[in-house]
């Protein structure tokens, strides 16, 4: 049976198979498998009632948890060939019956859809791999070291592919370990090149670019980032005085160095996804081809993420948002690096000043 026609049954996207006893896409199936390799434990910053789709389903990891163990995600699920006659029959009804709805949307599925929309009904075919952008093993866009000295950057491919994913599990594992190394991230953010983009040649537009283009662009660069923002404007003035207590900062100051890195790379890591959702929403992004796509990444993912930082930056007391709560950099004390983080939050004290709008 085709299964990949019923979505996945915990966000609603592309599904690519049966994964741990349930049907989910590859970014929910990544996410179970780390949590529990790590024996994770996740606490939700709202009421526990997180709604979980495409558009938010990185947003809280303990709803999205307890949806995936809700709907029976288990490592010891039964594998397919191994379901009962009754529950293949079920499951061949419902692969029948999304069968029969697609072909009454006239193949609908099939075409793309305008980038306006994909944000909030669907996610082309390749995004559901970039879920797998939190994880510290594999499918990463950006991989931070675990210390100051820390290994290698690497770059994931596939996290821009268009390609379908393909119901053989084994290739799919195969494309999702598929890395290609590349600078470590310190070599990253000190190399000067990545920050001279020379858009305009000495000072001036193209001739052949009016001011209504320019105001078009504008206006779908607004847009696209709107649409991938983590949180939204009404989140961050709600979270805005949720603050860490003496306690938690005590506590996070006390991890050791490797466990306070890989806790924040991983904030970092899907901070990055948005980033890249956001690229890929703007006109023109995905007709490149793939090299000159990472590429542009690469060069500008660094410069987002901080601009993108000022919105959960509070100036009136000096916090940023980490983890659903706002905290001092006394909190970052055990990463080692205090020169560092004093530099990133002098930066969102300055960018603050200039009352910048999401527009």
């Amino acid at each position: 049976a085709q299964i990949e026609v019923i979505p996945c049954k915990i966000c609603g996207d592309k599904s690519s198979g049966i994964h741990y006893g349930v049907i989910t896409c590859e970014g929910c199936k990544g996410f179970f498998r780390r949590s529990q390799q790590n024996n994770a434990s996740y606490s939700c910053s709202r009421q526990r009632n997180c709604l979980i789709d495409r558009t938010n389903r990185n947003r809280c990891q303990h709803c999205r948890l307890q949806k995936c163990l809700a709907l029976g995600m288990s490592r010891d699920a039964v594998k397919f060939g191994r379901m009962s006659k009754k529950q293949r029959d079920s499951l061949y009804a419902e692969v029948q019956k999304h069968q029969q709805s697609q072909e009454q949307s006239g193949g609908a599925k099939d075409e793309p859809e305008p980038l306006s929309r994909v944000y909030t009904t669907s996610v082309s075919s390749g995004l559901s791999d970039l879920d797998d952008i939190s994880t510290l093993s594999d499918g990463l866009l950006f991989d931070f070291p675990l210390t100051p000295d820390g290994s290698s950057t690497y770059y994931n491919l596939d996290l821009l592919a268009s390609a379908q994913p393909s119901p053989d599990q084994s290739s799919l594992d195969v494309a999702e370990a598929t890395l290609i190394k590349q600078e470590s991230l310190y070599e990253l953010m000190l190399e000067p090149a990545l920050f001279a983009h020379g858009a305009l040649e000495g000072g001036q537009l193209a001739a052949d670019i009016s001011v209504l283009e320019i105001d078009r662009i504008a206006q779908n660069v607004v847009k696209s980032h709107l649409e991938t923002c983590q949180y939204t404007a009404e989140e961050l003035k709600r979270l805005a005085w949720t603050l860490y207590s003496p306690e938690e900062v005590r506590a996070l100051q006390s991890k050791s160095c490797e466990a306070m890195w890989q806790q924040c790379s991983l904030q970092i890591s899907n901070a990055i996804q948005y980033v890249v959702e956001f690229a890929k929403r703007i006109d023109g992004f995905m007709e490149l081809c793939q090299n000159d796509q990472i590429i542009l990444l690469k060069a500008g993912c660094l410069e987002v993420l901080l601009i993108r930082m000022i919105r959960a930056f509070n100036p009136l007391n000096n916090t940023v948002l980490f983890e659903g709560k706002f905290g001092s950099m006394q909190m970052f004390k055990s990463l080692g690096c205090d020169d560092l983080i004093g530099a990133v939050f002098e930066l969102g004290r300055t960018l603050c000043r200039l009352q910048l709008s999401d527009e």
